[in-house]
């Protein structure tokens, strides 16, 4: 963007552009906000911005926000040791105990597997949740994002976590309370019905084996967007580490995705060089 301002506040404009979720209005809103405040106003902004990065860090257990090596949950006694609730965030955190329906700990992961952005599970905190397993822990709740990455890093931790010998759970998905039916999208629909439970404690067979088929009526592009994010939720679940590159280049080249399968070629060329 074409710099309008001179010195000082297009400077200040252009920091608060650089923050996600702001583009050059809003940004240009913030700045004259600041000009127009008294400068006692200013003075506790900018203490609270450097206070921010000289006394918080990352729960050395759980990787949580803290201000001492660990955060209010992992210190206190009350919480429950035997549960671990996977999350991609702190900001998940905070979602979670909003809800005051959990007690046990948490680990954040620190994002989630995505191969397409190069972020594989070496980047996140997979080991450090490895190193917690043992002892008390009985249950770990993938509690990841119900999208794309977050399906991919739930699959994998759940493959990897079966030799833990733990109870492996992920969070129901499905309709919002007060959220009408015809307005839900497919895949939300979808998930509400496979997850469905009994009204009355009891979960007799329904005789349903086989997955119902997409209807025709849905359209190519979006069948297509269906296929292609199933084939991404297999990444790091194959057997072998080449086989689902493979798989998802082939995806891709049929989908005439070019752009996408070369970049997942560069991907699997620098991560398995050599093998």
């Amino acid at each position: 963007m074409t710099p309008v301002y001179e010195g000082a506040i297009q400077d200040l404009i252009d920091e608060f552009d650089e923050l996600p979720g702001v583009g050059p209005k809003s940004a240009q809103r913030m700045a004259f906000h600041i000009l127009a405040a008294d400068a006692a106003r200013v003075e506790r902004f900018v203490e609270a911005l450097r206070a921010v990065k000289a006394r918080v860090r990352f729960c050395e257990t759980c990787g949580n926000i803290a201000e001492a090596e660990q955060c209010t949950i992992c210190a206190d006694p009350r919480r429950d040791q035997r549960v671990i609730c996977v999350v991609e965030e702190p900001k998940d955190v905070v979602a979670i105990e909003r809800t005051r329906e959990y007690r046990g700990l948490y680990h954040v992961l620190g994002g989630a597997i995505d191969p397409i952005n190069g972020v594989g599970p070496d980047d996140l905190r997979v080991r450090e949740l490895f190193a917690r397993l043992g002892g008390e822990v009985g249950e770990v709740i993938l509690a990841t994002d119900p999208d794309t990455e977050g399906e991919a890093t739930a699959s994998y931790l759940g493959r990897m976590l079966r030799d833990f010998g733990v109870r492996v759970t992920r969070p129901a998905s499905g309709l919002p309370v007060g959220g009408d039916i015809e307005y839900a999208d497919q895949i939300t629909l979808g998930r509400a019905f496979e997850g469905r439970r009994s009204m009355f404690g009891d979960d007799p067979d329904s005789g349903f084996e086989e997955d119902i088929p997409a209807p025709d009526g849905i359209e190519w592009p979006k069948r297509q967007k269906l296929a292609f994010e199933k084939e991404i939720m297999k990444i790091y679940v194959s057997d072998h580490p080449l086989r689902p590159y493979e798989a998802l280049i082939a995806r891709m080249t049929k989908f005439k995705l070019g752009d996408l399968a070369e970049r997942t070629r560069e991907i699997k060329s620098a991560t398995f060089a050599g093998m």
